[in-house]
């Protein structure tokens, strides 16, 4: 009989990664959406109408299953109180759920933004949602896993960046000496998939692998080494994004619409070290950026995300691909 996988926020970027993982290794997937149509999903993925508040659909959605993966989470918000609503309350009504159902395993993927809750709202929210399944990891048998920057095909997050790197010019709002993790997202649901079985628990930051992270250097070398051609950096002063995400939090708060960019994502983006801590989950063969800023390029353009190389394309050749949201 087949295992059923219960997990929020498949309809999202490193979501739908691991329904295509999890489907791929025979699992039953329940997966919880606000908007049936619109998500999208397989046909074999058993849908539940519902959203992080909803307790109802969250029973529903927990049900029978052999393991829940909690991914579902606010990026954006108005008020401290709409990050938390679903990143802390959320994911304690789902960790009680699972308790009350007896799921076997609980595997809620954060963000190592939760190492610094101090930065920022949608920070904290994620440190509280931690803290309160560390505190009944017990009773539910849960690893936290902790990604760092998720990159990779069919992302709209990290797109403007990528942008920048094909430019000879690429502007860049961060330190020219912070260094960082990253992890490309088919790597990430290879992790989520392993976590559903493997003994593993803690707190786990999961990234490539690449001792020390990576450096502005390091990916500003890899881009000019792919197009074949100079890049060149120019780091703004943290005034500069910090001055518009002020002014855009005035329009959002003037229009009641949260927008892109806040105060706290520029503290965030501004931060010295997202250097993940080597975990217990590894992968034997993980995608290095070269590899992974090579594919995502190439996806991007077969896309029509961005414009198609003007040189030779070295990249390897990808089919055409439907957008993800």
């Amino acid at each position: 009989m087949e295992k059923t996988i219960a997990i929020t926020g498949a309809t999202g970027f490193a979501g739908r990664h691991a329904v295509a993982e999890l489907l791929k290794g025979g699992y039953r997937l329940r997966a919880l959406v606000r908007d049936p149509v619109a998500a999208r999903l397989p046909s074999e993925v058993e849908i539940i109408r519902g959203d992080m508040g909803d307790d109802e659909a969250l029973d529903a959605l927990v049900r029978g299953s052999y393991a829940v993966i909690h991914l579902a989470g606010a990026l954006w918000g108005l008020t401290s109180h709409d990050y938390f609503r679903v990143n802390a309350h959320g994911t304690v009504a789902l960790a009680e759920a699972a308790i009350r159902r007896g799921t076997g395993r609980f595997i809620h993927v954060s963000s190592l933004a939760a190492r610094e809750p101090g930065l920022s709202p949608y920070a904290a929210s994620k440190r509280a949602g931690e803290d309160a399944v560390g505190v009944i990891a017990e009773r539910l048998n849960a690893v936290i896993l902790r990604p760092p920057a998720v990159y990779g095909p069919g992302d709209r997050a990290t797109l403007p960046l990528m942008r920048e790197l094909t430019r000879p010019l690429a502007v860049i709002p961060g330190r020219s000496d912070a260094r960082f993790s990253l992890i490309h997202v088919a790597d990430l649901a290879r992790l989520i998939a392993r976590a559903v079985t493997e003994d593993v628990g803690g707190l786990q930051e999961v990234s490539d692998g690449t001792p020390g992270g990576y450096g502005w250097a390091d990916l500003v070398a890899v881009a000019s080494a792919e197009q074949g051609r100079p890049v060149r950096p120019l780091f703004l002063p943290m005034a500069v994004p910090g001055t518009v995400a002020a002014l855009a939090e005035i329009v959002a708060k003037v229009r009641r619409k949260p927008g892109l960019i806040t105060r706290g994502k520029v503290a965030e983006l501004y931060h010295l070290d997202w250097v993940a801590r080597p975990p217990e989950l590894v992968l034997a063969e993980p995608t290095r950026f070269a590899q992974g800023f090579a594919e995502t390029l190439a996806w991007y353009r077969s896309a029509g995300w961005l414009p198609q190389a003007s040189g030779p394309d070295r990249s390897p050749a990808r089919p055409k691909e439907e957008p993800g949201p």
